[in-house]
């Protein structure tokens, strides 16, 4: 993996578990705002944040995909977890993985045990 492409997942990795966040956190504050406390509403402050990451988020996975050739069901598969509260969890989880097994890959291939 070069170092584009590492920077690009790392991207990725960083703003999807603030995004997740603030997922979960708008839509607790909706629920409760519809539910239990009518005069409280912090979606004027919360919702561009909210949208903010959602953007950094879509754009970061364009330059992932990009970068890493994804097939269109992965692509996909990442893109879903922006939508679904708390997938940017599963995200930042499968992308760490993805970015180690990367640098032991290439450790591998740098001390001669493998020849991929």
């Amino acid at each position: 993996m070069d170092l584009k492409t590492a920077s690009a997942l790392r991207r990725l990795r960083l703003v999807s578990v603030p995004e997740g966040i603030s997922w979960i956190v708008l839509a607790a504050c909706t629920i409760t705002k519809y539910t239990v406390a009518e005069g409280f509403n912090v979606a004027p402050v919360l919702g561009p944040i909210h949208g903010v990451l959602f953007i950094l988020y879509v754009l970061f996975w364009l330059d992932a995909w990009n970068r890493t050739k994804w097939d269109v069901r992965t692509g996909a598969l990442y893109f879903s977890y922006s939508i679904i509260p708390g997938g940017g969890f599963i995200a930042e989880r499968k992308l760490r993985r993805l970015s180690e097994d990367a640098v032991i890959a290439e450790r591998a291939r740098k001390e001669g045990i493998v020849n991929a």
